[in-house]
């Protein structure tokens, strides 16, 4: 009876794919300097089954005039709030494929969410205030990371073997602001340093 469990185990533990400890992606433009907000995501042949869950909060806040994040990373099917944390009225819209929408003028300390189904990127803007933008990268692989300001983004639990890394931008040049390569994950940390040409980032002073 012992062998037998043992047995078992070791079949279930060889069906597992083994697991990278983390794949941290550097992440500079054409000068070397580090890009933030950048989101790198890895497509695997076999990915877990189940809802996608993320480690930050679904929310875009309107804070001082700007979007509060810049760039979130959300699941397919995730709902996501937008809270108006300034002292004047918004007007949230996006005119994306994948998901438009409009909420209606609203004040301090009251919020709307909206619910995004489709996978994609969605471009945001205020009705009221031109400088404010900002984009949800709408995606349904659990393997998923932003650059933060030193230009590394950190995926967790990547599974080894192949994938297809893909590192998105809004103002990257690549088509439709992404760009993929194969990498090959080992069953211990990796690192892979990618190189983005950016477009110059528009004006986001005050225009009111």
């Amino acid at each position: 009876m012992i062998l037998r469990t043992l047995a078992v185990a070791l079949v279930l533990c060889c069906a597992n794919p083994s697991f990278a400890s983390e794949l941290r992606v550097h992440i500079v433009d054409e000068h070397n300097a580090p890009v933030a907000n950048a989101v790198a995501t890895l497509t695997v042949a076999n990915p877990p089954a189940g809802p996608i869950h993320f480690g930050w909060p679904m929310r875009i806040a309107q804070r001082n005039m700007q979007f509060d994040p810049f760039v979130l990373i959300a699941p397919a099917g995730a709902t996501v709030a937008f809270p108006n944390l300034d002292d004047v009225r918004h007007q949230v819209y996006s005119f994306s494929q994948p998901g438009p929408f409009e909420l209606r003028l609203y004040g301090h300390d009251e919020s709307r969410s909206v619910q995004f189904r489709n996978v994609g990127v969605i471009a945001m803007g205020c009705n009221i205030h031109d400088q404010m933008s900002a984009f949800i990268y709408v995606t349904n692989t659990p393997y998923a990371a932003k650059s933060a300001a030193n230009g590394v983004a950190a995926i967790a639990n990547a599974p080894s073997g192949s994938a297809t890394l893909t590192i998105w931008h809004p103002y990257s040049r690549a088509p439709n602001g992404a760009q993929q390569q194969m990498i090959v994950l080992n069953a211990a940390d990796t690192e892979v340093t990618v190189r983005v040409r950016l477009h110059p980032p528009p004006d986001r002073s005050m225009s009111y």
